[in-house]
């Protein structure tokens, strides 16, 4: 890896996000993190992060909106430290939307953070990331086939990012390499962790009979940024063989 190589990771301050941040930076990236509402996690973050080496991290609040000015915030991104190498869209709501339930807002949420953002993001950072070689790597999720149950907007989103995925991976070829991310029981929703029973039916039906963790997906992660060479519109399920049993 070259030195000053960065690394975008969007909703980085929490999660999944926090874990690829706190992993990519031991290999020497430097980190961009973006957040919303979580300015104490990010802080935080940073300032552990620049503690290990000064002036690695950067942190910008950035809200997914219809009225988001991507290609300004594309320029921002680029000024932190001078390039951006790798694009990571992390950042994402998730919350049920039953059918019968669906409004405009739900809508909004859901496409703007997960499917609008990844693909705007992509297309402004992409002559950057061309000049750089680099690559994106989206964070999809294996809840997409077959989709979750009273989670249709989410489900739509999340397809269309796998989607998004291919097609980035066709268009922005042979400079731009582009793969997907999906993570299967990684992190329990907040609203699943005091369910033991619902815990216990979950982990019956993956293959390893266990949960992940978020350097799961780092890990993964990193494997698309600095070891697959030949690797373009593909998707990694990070799941312990959750969906031989879906």
């Amino acid at each position: 890896m070259m030195a000053n190589n960065t690394v975008l990771i969007t909703g980085g301050a929490k999660r999944i996000g926090h874990a690829t941040a706190k992993y990519l930076h031991g290999f020497g990236y430097n980190i961009i993190i973006t957040y919303n509402k979580s300015v104490a996690d990010a802080k935080k973050l940073a300032q552990f992060l620049n503690n290990k080496r000064a002036d690695s991290c950067k942190i910008l609040k950035v809200s997914f909106t219809p009225k988001t000015n991507f290609n300004k915030l594309s320029k921002d991104f680029i000024k932190l430290f001078g390039r951006v190498d790798v694009l990571v869209n992390n950042a994402s709501q998730f919350y049920p939307t039953k059918i019968h339930e669906v409004n405009n807002k739900n809508w909004d949420d859901l496409i703007n953070a997960n499917l609008k953002s990844p693909l705007f993001l992509s297309q402004c950072l992409s002559k950057e990331l061309k000049k750089r070689k680099g690559c994106i790597i989206n964070i999809i999720d294996i809840h997409i086939d077959p989709p979750l149950k009273d989670h249709v907007v989410y489900n739509i989103s999340k397809a269309g990012l796998l989607a998004l995925t291919k097609s980035l991976a066709k268009e922005l070829a042979p400079s731009i390499r582009v793969n997907g991310v999906s993570p299967g029981a990684i992190m329990w929703a907040v609203s699943d962790e005091n369910k033991s029973s619902k815990k216990k039916e979950i982990l019956s039906r993956i293959a390893l009979r266990k949960s992940g963790n978020p350097l799961d997906i780092a890990k993964a992660v990193k494997f698309l940024i600095t070891d697959a060479e030949y690797i373009t519109g593909q998707n990694i399920n990070v799941d312990g063989g959750r969906k031989l049993n879906m």
